[in-house]
């Protein structure tokens, strides 16, 4: 990244480069307008590239080959592809993946004419901020419109002891100098959830402890009964309802005492308990604008201005999805609308993905909204064991179960636990965003064997149960008069 602008005036400066500021710089530059991102690191990617998003799935990526994890039905739970595994092992493909990604976002942005500067900014007023270097320096810029994709950081409550070794937060989790033998995990959100089952997949004790009675309340409640099974089975010990009353660095381990009286111990504690929108440092105040308690903006969800017309914010900073892909969308869309242009709206309905050991993926409704709204519907659900390529693949868990309404046979919500459930979801989005309903599954061929099946399958459970509408009904006379054409 530059450590100068080519300019001192954008017609859009974008503060940050993941995925939303990514998205609307490169579509500002298709454009042909004159564009600039800032950001603080000295290389393009932001959050997602560098700790989140793309670190953490290739980890999960990384784990798994080497454990042998999707062989063990057939090889027995000991096998291993490698079989000492060490924090080097993980970290070898990730860096060479990162490495990858920013080159490749460099290419985009060199190819698309946008600019870039390495630096933190601040809002001086509500068309201008000024950049300031690693150097010392500082620049002064102004723009027709602005774009906030700053993301979100790690939430450091005081009360836990960091040390950046022992007790680390998702961060510093990535920089981790060997693999422990036992790990505690505080926060059952999407990040502790996806990091305490790839690192239970590599064979270490790890205990989850979530303060609340449930976890995940966003995804369907079934789904949430298999997954919590199948991690139980896999060695996640879960403790849900379990507040923490304080958290120690005994020397020779972590120890966390827990207001039921309890304690838990381990090498290593990784806090993930929420996040934080990267904007105190932006001083906003300057700009007109101001944020909730957790850092976030809020934006007009269709066009994702602020409260100040010509500023926009997309991406994790303004909370809710918080989706690597939902950014990508919101980022492109807050461009075209600054910069006015005719764009599509965004579709309703898009795919949910937590990559835990088994993965989880959502569309649509769950049932219990299905019950909040007083929609009559009828359910259809395939395990993965009973599909030919599960047998092939060994697998022994995994389930889709799919929602359709009684009234217009319409489907409404598909959740998918098990391998490949992150990409078998975009099946489901395709025919809801269609208004599909559930004769498609039955009335089309799917490849075979293939995991997909399943929703041959759980379209057939839900159609074997449906009323059938009288446009299906072959009435007897029909028939007879069928039968006497035909000699």
């Amino acid at each position: 990244m530059r450590d100068k602008p080519a300019r001192t005036h954008y017609d859009l400066i974008v503060i940050g480069s993941g995925p939303a500021g990514r998205a609307a710089a490169i579509q500002a530059g298709k454009l042909k307008r004159k564009v600039l991102v800032v950001d603080r690191r000295d290389r393009l990617g932001g959050v997602s590239v560098h700790t989140g998003t793309i670190p953490s799935k290739t980890l999960r990526e990384t784990v798994l080959n080497l454990s042998g994890w999707r062989e063990r039905s057939f090889y027995g739970r000991s096998y291993r592809v490698k079989p000492d595994i060490e924090a080097q092992d993980l970290k070898a493909r990730l860096h060479k993946t990162l490495d990858y990604e920013v080159d490749i976002l460099e290419h985009q942005f060199n190819r698309n004419h946008v600019d870039t500067l390495s630096g933190m900014a601040r809002f001086t007023g509500a068309h201008e901020l000024d950049v300031a270097t690693e150097a010392g320096d500082v620049t002064r810029l102004t723009a027709d419109r602005f774009l906030i994709a700053t993301g979100t950081r790690t939430y450091r409550p005081d009360s836990v002891p960091f040390n950046g070794t022992t007790i680390v937060d998702s961060d510093e989790f990535l920089e981790l100098g060997q693999i422990p033998r036992s790990l505690i995990v505080v926060g059952a959100g999407v990040i502790g959830v996806e990091y305490a089952t790839m690192f239970s997949a590599l064979d270490v004790n790890v205990t989850l402890i979530e303060p609340r009675q449930t976890f995940l309340d966003f995804i369907d409640r079934t789904l949430i009964q298999e997954f919590t099974h199948q991690i139980r089975e896999n060695g996640v010990d879960l403790r849900l309802g379990s507040a923490i009353d304080s958290i120690e660095d005994a020397g020779t381990h972590i120890e966390v005492s827990m207001a039921n009286g309890r304690h838990v111990r381990a090498e290593m504690l990784l806090f993930a308990a929420g996040r934080m929108g990267a904007t105190a440092t932006l001083d906003l105040g300057a700009a007109g604008l101001e944020t909730d308690h957790r850092g976030r903006l809020g934006v007009d969800r269709k066009t994702y201005q602020t409260a100040v017309p010509h500023i926009y914010a997309a991406g994790d900073v303004i909370g809710h999805p918080s989706l690597a892909s939902t950014s990508l969308q919101q980022g492109r869309v807050a461009a075209c609308h600054a910069l006015d242009t005719p764009t599509l709206p965004e579709s309703p309905w898009f795919p949910y993905g937590i990559y835990s050991v088994p993965e989880i993926s959502t569309c649509g409704m769950s049932e219990e909204e299905m019950q909040e709204r007083g929609i009559p519907y009828e359910v259809g659900v395939a395990r993965f064991r009973e599909t030919s390529r599960g047998h092939i693949m060994g697998l022994e868990h995994g389930m889709l179960k799919m929602l359709f309404s009684l009234k217009t046979r319409r489907v409404l919500g598909v959740q998918i636990v098990g391998e490949g459930a992150t990409e078998l979801i975009h099946i489901a989005q395709a025919v809801l965003n269609l208004k599909g309903t559930v004769d498609y599954f039955v009335q089309n061929t799917f490849n075979y064997p293939t995991l997909a099946e399943a929703y041959k399958i759980a379209g057939l459970d839900a159609f074997n149960r449906m009323p059938i509408p009288e446009e299906y009904k072959v009435k007897r006379e029909d028939i007879n008069t069928q039968l006497s054409e035909s000699k």
